[in-house]
């Protein structure tokens, strides 16, 4: 079923796992990095701390994993499936987990998609192929090939920036016919395309943009998959909690909230990867280093992040009297 969670006058927060029938990828989903070891190694157990403490502490009802800020590029086929298995034996029954299978290599896909459907996920996340630069139909066929292989709800990605390749208006609406493709992971920064999406089909949209979690929500997007979730998940879920209890300005205040550290994570100094491992180390929290060709943050732009987070989770406690910050070491 492909039933977006539309916004509406909920007098109470929504539940951390809202039914799968209604939003089958959640609504508040951090976009998760993957720990690595000090000698760059899967960290597992670190893999379980972290989603534990984003969906237990952090308020989250789902999680994304072998994104683009989890480093699928430069994780192995083995990797990815023992990432997914130790996430949903640590939190599956407590959150959505959607794993990233979507490669520029048709067959590749299938191979993950199956393999994650073996593994426990609730989901896939299947981003258009890119560096070969394939005709919308061609992009299609490779989408539904993937969604055909499984049982499991489809989230498409959409993210021209990173794949050189927009999926276009019309091709989105030939596959919202597809019967599991249900959702579209929204980095396009083309809201005229977005709206025209959701006025003709039941696709669910998230916001794979932090800036926009709230403009899409107020369009009836179904919720956001976040980069800034990894450090500062309550000042995310905050956002959609506020609009969906009716209180639009409270939103568009947490919103707003928001935009020094989303600013600093995502803002070109570094990609999301970077900087968002550089907060969890700064915090304690399981990160380690990035694989190359990514190079971890330096002293300076760590600083920055850490000032920023601060003053986000700052600006989100003055907006909500009975918010508590937490606290940001250093």
């Amino acid at each position: 079923m492909r039933h977006p969670q539309t916004p509406g006058g909920e007098t109470t927060p929504a539940p951390l796992v809202p039914p799968v029938a209604a939003s089958p990828f959640g609504r508040t989903a951090t976009a998760m990095i993957t720990p690595f070891t000090d000698d760059g190694a899967l960290d597992t157990d670190g893999a379980q701390r972290l989603a534990t403490h984003l969906v237990d502490e952090g308020g989250c009802d789902a999680l994304v994993l072998s994104g683009t800020t989890g480093e699928a590029p430069t994780t192995s086929d083995a990797e990815k499936e023992a990432l997914l298995r130790a996430v949903v034996e640590a939190v599956g029954d407590r959150a959505r987990i959607t794993a990233g299978v979507g490669t520029s290599d048709t067959w590749h896909s299938v191979a993950l998609a199956r393999s994650a459907e073996r593994a426990g996920a609730h989901g896939l996340l299947v981003v258009t192929p890119y560096y070969s630069r394939p005709t919308q139909e061609a992009v299609a066929h490779h989408l539904r090939t993937v969604a055909d292989v499984t049982g499991l709800p489809v989230m498409l990605y959409d993210i021209p920036g990173r794949t050189g390749l927009a999926l276009t208006w019309d091709t989105l609406l030939r596959l919202a016919a597809h019967p599991r493709i249900a959702a579209v992971k929204d980095c396009g920064y083309d809201l005229l395309k977005t709206a025209k999406v959701l006025a003709a089909t039941d696709l669910a949209y998230y916001a794979g943009c932090d800036e926009q979690i709230l403009p899409l929500r107020a369009l009836g997007g179904a919720g956001c998959v976040s980069t800034a979730a990894n450090a500062a998940p309550r000042a995310v879920r905050a956002v959609l909690d506020a609009f969906d209890a009716g209180d639009t300005a409270g939103a568009a205040r947490r919103q707003l909230a928001l935009v020094p550290l989303v600013e600093q994570l995502t803002g070109g100094q570094a990609p999301g990867t970077v900087t968002a491992k550089a907060l969890l180390n700064h915090l304690g929290l399981p990160a380690g280093p990035v694989r190359g060709p990514l190079l971890a943050a330096d002293a300076d732009l760590t600083s920055r992040l850490v000032d920023a987070l601060r003053t986000t989770l700052d600006r989100t406690a003055e907006t909500d009297t009975a918010a508590v910050p937490a606290a940001v070491p250093g």
